[in-house]
């Protein structure tokens, strides 16, 4: 299995980036045949979804997500009292978890002949829900043939 790790900056509270052309390199890089990749998350208030990176799908996205766990509704995660460890500079993020929680933390993509065999419209985004953050992780895990 081969392994990697990329980073991504946002600068924006919400964000959908297309992660496809990094991953694609990776691979390429390798030199992979045929397997499966497993593109993931480290981070807890973002996303991985497979889809079309498309501005009005992506608006849609996001306008889903926040109407189903509003940023201004009552989370238990933001009673700082109720939880230890807190750090100093913990935002107020119980929504972000909530929405990344429903939108998922990692896609599976076939690779073929060396390329990520991805549908016409398919791409896979990384949906940041707590931003902007510097140097956010996305961890790669290729099972294939050289």
């Amino acid at each position: 299995m081969q392994m990697t790790q990329l980073t991504i900056d946002t600068t924006n509270r919400r964000a959908c980036v297309d992660v496809t052309p990094m991953v694609a390199r990776w691979i390429e890089s390798i030199g992979a045949k045929d397997g499966i990749v497993l593109v993931r998350t480290l981070h807890t208030t973002t996303s991985i979804v497979m889809n079309e990176h498309e501005a009005g799908f992506l608006d849609d996205l996001l306008d889903r997500v926040r109407r189903l766990a509003p940023e201004d509704g009552q989370y238990v995660h933001d009673d700082f009292s109720r939880r230890p460890n807190v750090d100093a500079d913990e935002r107020v993020n119980g929504f972000a978890h909530v929405q990344a929680s429903l939108l998922g933390s990692q896609v599976l993509v076939p690779v073929r002949d060396g390329k990520l065999a991805l549908g016409r419209w398919q791409s896979v985004i990384f949906v940041e829900l707590d931003g902007p953050r510097i140097a956010r992780t996305i961890e790669c895990s290729l099972i294939a043939s050289l």
